[in-house]
């Protein structure tokens, strides 16, 4: 019996098709959440409370807004700043 059914894939195509999708998938995972509060800025950044506020929480540049008792960040900005300030870090 001879071929039913013969099929080409460009690999190449498939591969930019993945890729975008995943693009967008990981944007939308990125910024699912427009505010951080202070426990979510440290698991982002995977730095204790304590040394977020001792080496940037003060720095002017970077936003927060107290409502009531709890500090808020907007979290595009937050993650801005901190590619920012990592990158002036003295390296050792």
């Amino acid at each position: 019996m001879g071929e039913l059914l013969k099929l080409n894939v460009d690999e190449g195509q498939i591969e930019e098709m993945l890729r975008t999708e995943l693009r967008k998938r990981l944007d939308h995972l990125e910024h699912r959440y427009t505010f951080w509060d202070l426990e979510e800025l440290s698991r982002q950044t995977h730095m204790s409370i304590n040394f977020i506020k001792d080496t940037f929480f003060f720095d002017p540049r970077f936003k927060k807004f107290r409502v009531g008792r709890k500090w808020l960040f907007p979290a595009k900005e937050a993650e801005e700043f901190l590619l920012l300030w990592l990158s002036e870090q003295s390296r050792h």
